[in-house]
This record gives structure tokens, C-alpha cells and sequence, in this order.
């Protein structure tokens, strides 16, 4: 690979957009793969927090992009990162809708919107793992992780609640 960062980011963001299918939390492991444990632009836990900061902030959940960007080459890392992670699935969503909108009623074409769901939902499932083998280093933290996860799933609790428990536990030093 190049030794620009900025020519690395935009080659390896560009490439992982066509691929994040549900979005870009579903390239979640990619980007932790990239980022740790191949190029080690930062640690598990620096990309830990770089997510909690991108969930937290308004706006789409692609903001982790743009920090880890601005991690590896400041406000012009972040612009390249963010524009090679949008662009390449912007131009390809263009021309695939109005594909896609005129076979809306073919079979192939309903098969293929039902195979993506799960398809989505797995490879977000694949980056709640990564991110938690991530942030939990201790057993009570892997054990909040599981609960706050088990919760979420089984009850309509607002998740907000969660996060609130969560950080009590934390003010107090347990996880």
C-alpha cells in the first residue's frame, strides 16, 4: 500500500463502503481490523471511545469514519476518509435505484431485498462483538455488555435506561 495516509485511507474506505451492506456499523469489524490491527493507527480502546463518540454525536453513524480520518491525518484524513466511505456507495445507490425501481414487483428482486436482511443483521451482530471484545477487559464489563445486550433484546426498555445503569456502574468503578 501507498505510505500517504491520506491516498491508504481513501483505498481502503473506498473499498469497505461497497461492502457495508446495513450501514456503516455493519463494516464495523473491517474498520477495527484496518485500523488495529493491520495498519495500528490507534488501539482497541482508542477505537472503542472514537465509537461510543460517533454513536453519542447527532447524525449519521458514519461519523466514525471521519474521526478515525482525523485520527491518522487530521481535518484532511477526516474529509478523505468521510468522502471515500460515502462517495463510491452514493454513485453506485444512484444508478442501482433506478434499476432497482423498475423491477420492483420481480421475484429476483424481492429474494435478493429478503437475503439482505439477514445478511445486514449479522454483520451488525459481528461488530457488537468486536466492539465488546473491544472495550470489555474485565469480566463484570463483559458481563454489563451481555446484560445491556440481553435487555435490549428482550424488553421494550428505552435504551437510554441502559445506558444510564451502565455509567452508575462505572461512576462507581465497577466496570
Amino acid at each position: 500500500m501507498n505510505d500517504n495516509p491520506l491516498t491508504t485511507l481513501f483505498v481502503h474506505f473506498a473499498t469497505l463502503s461497497l461492502f457495508a451492506v446495513g450501514g456503516a456499523n455493519a463494516a464495523m469489524p473491517e474498520m477495527h481490523r484496518i485500523a488495529v490491527e493491520s495498519m495500528r493507527w490507534m488501539t482497541d480502546k482508542q477505537f472503542a471511545d472514537m465509537f461510543a463518540i460517533s454513536q453519542m454525536s447527532p447524525g449519521p453513524n458514519v461519523v466514525i469514519v471521519t474521526l478515525i480520518g482525523f485520527h491518522v491525518a487530521g481535518v484532511a484524513g477526516a474529509a478523505v476518509a468521510t468522502v471515500a466511505m460515502c462517495g463510491p456507495t452514493c454513485v453506485l445507490a444512484f444508478f442501482v435505484a433506478r434499476v432497482w425501481e423498475r423491477f420492483k414487483h420481480a421475484r429476483w428482486r424481492i429474494a435478493i431485498q429478503a437475503g439482505l436482511v439477514p445478511v445486514s443483521l449479522g454483520l451488525i451482530a459481528a461488530s457488537a462483538f468486536v466492539l465488546a471484545r473491544a472495550a470489555d477487559h474485565t469480566i463484570v464489563a463483559g458481563l454489563v455488555s451481555a446484560a445491556a445486550a440481553l435487555i435490549g433484546f428482550a424488553t421494550r426498555l428505552n435504551p437510554l435506561w441502559v445506558f444510564a445503569a451502565g455509567g452508575v456502574l462505572g461512576l462507581f468503578g465497577l466496570v
